[in-house]
């Protein structure tokens, strides 16, 4: 990859990693929606990244440290829970609790 950091420029969460390792994997993408499955082992994260508009479902609950423009917070999205997001500017995450919590992403097009 790249080492120059462009400050203007921010990873869709398939892009964004943690560490240079991929924490999303595609599972569909086609002209109409692209879902994935992204894996927070404890202790790994999401580095900063944006969302376009998307629904999300929580295949395995867990802790989650969140950092956006409003400061951060940890949240402890529930196994089947589920969110939809307008889109986001850019958050960061990591697990902070000691179980992996793996989430699905759909987005629109």
């Amino acid at each position: 990859g790249d080492s120059l950091v462009n400050l203007d420029y921010l990873p869709d969460p398939l892009e964004a990693g943690w560490k240079g390792e991929s924490v999303c994997e595609t599972l569909h993408d086609d002209a109409y929606q692209r879902v994935l499955r992204c894996t927070f082992p404890p202790s790994v994260g999401h580095e900063r990244h944006y969302h376009d508009r998307h629904f999300g479902y929580v295949i395995a609950g867990g802790r989650m440290q969140i950092t956006d423009s409003t400061g951060t917070r940890v949240v402890e999205p529930a196994t089947g829970g589920h969110f939809e997001s307008d889109g986001i500017d850019w958050h960061e995450v990591v697990n902070t609790g000691d179980s992996t919590a793996t989430f699905l992403i759909i987005e629109p097009k």
